[in-house]
């Protein structure tokens, strides 16, 4: 153990000299995946929940189509499927795109948990109390003032521990960035395996780190649940 730390302490967490590798990566492939994944899915979550059926329909075949496939394959086709079309081939800002690993898995992250995501919110946004939106009406309140000032920020808050479960899954699902030659936390910890032999020395290791990383952000979530969704709880 002591060996496999003097050697692989700096990829596992930072860098390899080059690039950041490890732990970083990992963390960057879950912020992006997540933030990108986020800020789509609040405009998709309230198509998604429209009236209009020719709005509604194409976001509920996205959502089905990326639920319903395993992450693996859309990360496949992504990064080794699209490329081999001839019309992206033929686009020199799509080519070079598609053969970068890290952008197809970015690209494949985001996709996936924008489609969970669009889904998690536009149930909370279904279930907002009625009488939330009759008093907002009341005041005058309308259409996308209406979304913004009370519908979404009741849903959203509403959402937090759906959506805390959507983000450790996420960060699970980033140890098959290394099918993309994404050098992310279990890559390395493969690497070091290879390399010592040291099997479970290695992905123990890399199992504390992901404990880790997990325990923070489910501490995280409950300090934003206990500050956002106090008004939830029994009254004193």
């Amino acid at each position: 153990m002591i060996e496999l730390l003097q050697q692989y302490w700096k990829p596992l967490l930072w860098t390899d000299g080059y690039h950041i590798t490890g732990l970083a990566m990992t963390l960057w492939l879950l912020v992006a995946s997540v933030v990108i994944g986020f800020i789509v899915s609040v405009p998709l979550s309230v198509a998604r929940v429209s009236e209009r059926r020719w709005l509604r329909w194409p976001i509920g075949f996205y959502t089905y189509v990326f639920r319903g496939t395993p992450l693996y394959l859309q990360l496949l086709i992504c990064y080794t499927g699209i490329y081999s079309l001839g019309f992206v081939r033929d686009q020199p800002m799509l080519g070079s795109f598609f053969r970068d690993g890290l952008n197809c898995t970015i690209l494949a992250f985001a996709l996936n948990t924008c489609a969970y995501t669009t889904e998690i919110f536009a149930g909370a946004i279904r279930n907002t109390p009625h009488g939330e939106v009759e008093a907002a009406k009341a005041y005058g309140l309308d259409g996308w003032r209406l979304y913004v000032h009370v519908i979404l920020p009741s849903a959203l808050r509403r959402s937090l521990p759906f959506y805390s479960n959507e983000v450790i899954m996420m960060l699970h699902s980033t140890t098959l960035a290394f099918t993309a030659t994404v050098p992310d936390l279990l890559k390395i910890a493969r690497d070091a395996n290879t390399a010592t032999f040291l099997t479970f020395q290695a992905f123990g290791l890399a199992a504390l780190l992901y404990l880790a990383v997990s325990f923070i952000l489910i501490g995280l979530f409950r300090l934003a649940e206990r500050r956002w969704l106090a008004f939830l709880g029994p009254t004193h």
